[in-house]
């Protein structure tokens, strides 16, 4: 009997559109719907239709913008495709670089700004904090950007590099690290592999970061105990315990210490370092935006979970998000000073 003939499974589509119509009046309602369309990267093609790549993502965000369109007594339909010939395809493909190429030009012009302004030898702290919300700010557009950046858009790559050099001349002082007192060898992780960690019960942000670190960073596979004292689990690595190596250390909280003695580095981890600090030392030394909203998430866990493990667990979770939020190079690409690669979470 002959083989039967092998298909190949069904091609997934290509494209997503969506083809709308809006009602003449408001006229606002145009420009609102554009401006909705632009945010989420969409290119329009003739006859009110806007494409994306066929992703969840762009299937999500077209629903809500479909349902937008009802509410304002619009309708919308979206539509899968995948037949077209190949000019068609370099066509839009090219028209969502151009519209990423533009922004990221803003973004290039707006990073140089900041480097022209750092030229300066000295700066008052308030001129230097300003320097670094501007950063901030641009950090998050540029990561907006990239979000939508589909097909690769000419200056992404010029515009990571040059905020990121910014970024690091407006942290060199300023950094957690730096922070940090200079006493103690720095540590290998390949030391610390599948070790037992101890620190008080009811953890607190310090608690919590150290411990997210400690597993992202350092031993990823660290089991949690809780105890008063260090001699009460004897074979336990202690951290923000009194008189152990992994604590405060002058004016670093424990999270800032592990950072330098592992020689962890990065612009998202010097940044959570900031905001741990803050709300664990309680000096508002560094200005960060997000740290009221951290302590608030902390505090709200406390009251949520009396199980010191599930507690830790859990706030551990908060800066895994707020890691993956300020950062976009996945975790196999992420390194540490002197080492090949870091540990990552499942």
């Amino acid at each position: 009997m002959p083989a039967k003939p092998h298909n190949p499974p069904p091609q997934q589509p290509e494209w997503l559109l969506l083809v709308y119509q809006l009602p003449a009046k408001p006229t606002n309602i145009r420009v609102r719907t554009w401006r909705r369309l632009q945010q989420i990267g969409a290119v329009g093609l003739k006859n009110s239709a806007y494409v994306l790549p066929n992703t969840p993502q762009s299937k999500e965000d077209f629903e809500w913008i479909k349902t937008e369109i009802a509410a304002m007594k619009g309708q919308a339909n979206t539509f899968l495709a995948n037949h077209l010939d190949a000019a068609t395809q370099e066509e839009i493909a090219a028209a969502f670089r151009e519209a990423r190429q533009s922004d990221f030009s803003e973004i290039l012009r707006e990073a140089k700004a900041l480097h022209k302004a750092m030229e300066r030898k000295t700066m008052a702290t308030p001129a230097l904090r300003k320097l670094q919300r501007n950063a901030r700010i641009l950090r998050d557009r540029l990561n907006d950007v990239l979000a939508i950046d589909f097909f690769h858009a000419p200056g992404r790559d010029q515009s990571i590099a040059l905020l990121e050099q910014a970024e690091a001349l407006l942290t060199r002082d300023q950094t957690p690290t730096k922070s940090v007192a200079t006493k103690g060898e720095k540590l290998m992780p390949e030391k610390f592999r599948s070790q037992t960690w101890v620190t008080r019960p009811r953890p607190g942000v310090d608690r919590m970061s150290s411990a997210w670190l400690i597993r992202r960073f350092i031993d990823g596979q660290a089991k949690f105990v809780f105890a008063d004292k260090p001699n009460d689990i004897p074979s336990a690595v202690p951290f923000d315990m009194y008189g152990v190596q992994f604590s405060h250390e002058g004016n670093a909280c424990t999270f800032e210490t592990l950072l330098r003695r592992f020689a962890l580095e990065g612009q998202a981890l010097a940044r959570i370092g900031q905001i741990v600090h803050n709300l664990d030392l309680k000096d508002e030394r560094f200005d960060v935006p997000e740290t009221a909203a951290v302590g608030r998430l902390v505090e709200g866990l406390r009251q949520i979970h009396s199980d010191d493990e599930k507690l830790l667990e859990h706030g551990m979770e908060i800066f895994e998000a707020l890691y993956r939020s300020l950062t976009n190079t996945p975790p196999a690409k992420l390194r540490r000073k002197g080492a090949a690669s870091y540990i990552g979470l499942s």
